[in-house]
Formats: C-alpha cells, sequence, structure tokens
C-alpha cells in the first residue's frame, strides 16, 4: 500500500511565497519519479515540475524561476517551494509517485492566491 500525503497549501496573496511538501509511505524507495500536478477548475490536470533520484529537475514553463522541487530520498518526501505566486497558481496541487507501470496521487493540497 502506497500513500502520498501532501501538507502546506493555503491562501496567500499575490507575490507571496508557499512551500508544500507530500511525504510517501509504503512499498517504495527514494523520490525517483516524484513529482507536483496541479488543476484549476474546469482545467486539466496539468504538471508542475518533477524530479529524479539524481536531482533532475523539470518545470513547467509558467513556473521556471519561481517554483523549485526539491527532495530528501531518505524520507521519501519530495517538497515545492513557491514563490511570486500568482492568482493563475491558484488550484489544487497534487504529489505523485510515477513507477512506470503506474502512478500513485496525493489526495491534493488546494493553493489560492488572491490579487
Amino acid at each position: 500500500q502506497v500513500q502520498l500525503v501532501e501538507s502546506g497549501g493555503g491562501l496567500v496573496q499575490a507575490g507571496g511565497t508557499l512551500r508544500l511538501s507530500c511525504a510517501a509511505s509504503g512499498a517504495i524507495s527514494g523520490i525517483n519519479g516524484m513529482g507536483w500536478y496541479r488543476q484549476a477548475p474546469g482545467m486539466q490536470r496539468e504538471l508542475v515540475a518533477r524530479i529524479t533520484s539524481i536531482g533532475t529537475t523539470n518545470y513547467a514553463d509558467s513556473v521556471k524561476g519561481r517554483f523549485t522541487i526539491s527532495g530528501d530520498s531518505a524520507k521519501k518526501s519530495v517538497y515545492l517551494q513557491m514563490n511570486s505566486l500568482k492568482p493563475e497558481d491558484t488550484a489544487v496541487y497534487y504529489c505523485t509517485k510515477d513507477l512506470g507501470w503506474r502512478a500513485y496521487w496525493g489526495q491534493g493540497t488546494q493553493v489560492t492566491v488572491s490579487s
């Protein structure tokens, strides 16, 4: 049984910062294939950022230079530091662990950015 638990969402003003955390538990190891997606109302879920076990990262163009993903393999945890938040960043943010043959998802955490 694999579980992903997100935390750190909330309400923030435009220009503010938030830090999301995701802790994985169960029969998985490390942080390879872990990442963050988000889904705004009426929109498709989209990739925000992901990380590999050797620290390679990639980001959606819309968050480059503002968001930073990091991870702790020993804790099976990933983090998303979000700076210079914009109202268009408002969404439910989901943590994911992609094993290739299947993916696990957290329950999501709401991020709301007011203008």
